[in-house]
């Protein structure tokens, strides 16, 4: 194939994504790409000073996963971030001066670009999903992540969608399990965050005698290098960790049928878990929500949650029902 050629049309790409059941890594789809540039160093000097939150976490691999509630938080800019990590020793003040860097790993996630870069909107077209099937899709609906060594996501599922994450800098280690797997994970929803399901095993350092089903987990582990894109299909399970010095990923959630029946299951998980968590400790504790999640919200807010997800379950079902003339289950 020939320099500039893609192995796959932009139909042919998005075929794939929608009805892949495995995990795929994409290679030579995005080469031409301005986004492939975005570098840590290139992305400091757009973000020019501007501060975002950095979640930090604990080099030693403990038996439980390193959920969100039990890291710490600092602001900093992408300058200190880079600093730190270099071990330069201008880092004995400033934002991460109590976290020594051979003890801790920081990570920069879930950064949403519109937000990040919501004045400099022109950049959004330096990642083009069109080349993926998905016309109009840009940075504007993507998500960044930037990491050090170490920084890592514990396993989870997204409740909604498929996923396609491009890798920038750095390599960045996956460990997939299907989504049968469940049993063998350990789902839990404490901490709870709407879309997420977490497992309480720490696959990278698992606990067989406390979590011993999780011998029969099959991890498909996929290391993703700079200008690959990964496809986690639907309710696959995933534990990621940044296995370089610095890792940039870009991300995007790509929205399926499917999801309408999982919103209103998230809706009455919310409902359940708020109403047992207020009943069990009326005072708060807030350890149990995610930091994702802003506040526990009122059963009156879930009720309405629960009412717009059904509806707009019915209203696809309905649309579905039309189109083939069949009534679905």
């Amino acid at each position: 194939i020939g320099e500039d050629v893609k192995p796959f049309t932009p139909g042919k790409a998005k075929e794939i994504v929608m009805s892949l059941q495995q995990p795929a890594v994409f290679c030579n789809m995005v080469g031409d790409w301005p986004a492939l540039h975005w570098n840590a160093k290139y992305l400091s000097a757009l973000l020019d000073g501007k501060t975002i939150q950095f979640r930090l976490g604990l080099k030693t691999v403990d038996l439980v996963p390193q959920f969100e509630t039990r890291c710490s938080y600092v602001k900093a800019t992408l300058e200190e971030f880079l600093a730190w990590s270099c071990g330069q020793p201008s880092c004995l003040s400033g934002p991460f001066s109590c976290y020594e860097y051979s003890k801790y790993w920081a990570y920069a996630d879930y950064k949403y670009i519109a937000r990040v870069f919501e004045n400099k909107p022109e950049i959004f077209q330096d990642i083009r999903w069109s080349d993926f099937g998905f016309p109009g899709r840009s940075g504007k609906e993507s998500t960044l992540w930037i990491g050090s060594e170490g920084a890592n996501t514990p396993c989870h599922l997204d409740s909604y969608g498929c996923n396609l994450v491009l890798q920038v800098q750095g390599r960045k280690r996956w460990h997939l399990f299907p989504p049968g797997d469940a049993s063998f994970l350990y789902p839990t929803r404490i901490p709870y965050e709407e879309s997420s399901i977490f497992s309480k095993v720490n696959v990278a350092n698992p606990d067989l005698k406390r979590f011993p089903k999780f011998r029969n987990a099959t991890a498909h582990v996929v290391t993703l290098s700079p200008g690959q894109v990964l496809l986690v299909p639907r309710h696959w399970w995933h534990y990621v960790e940044s296995i370089d010095p610095i890792t940039v990923s870009i991300n995007s959630w790509i929205e399926l049928d499917a999801d309408h029946e999982a919103r209103v299951e998230e809706a009455i998980t919310r409902m359940l878990v708020c109403a047992i968590k207020s009943a069990e400790n009326p005072s708060g504790g807030d350890l149990w929500l995610n930091p994702t999640e802003v506040e526990a919200t009122s059963h009156e807010t879930n009720l309405q949650y629960l009412n717009k997800a059904v509806s707009a379950y019915f209203k696809c079902q309905k649309a579905s029902v039309s189109e083939q003339s069949c009534p679905s289950s």
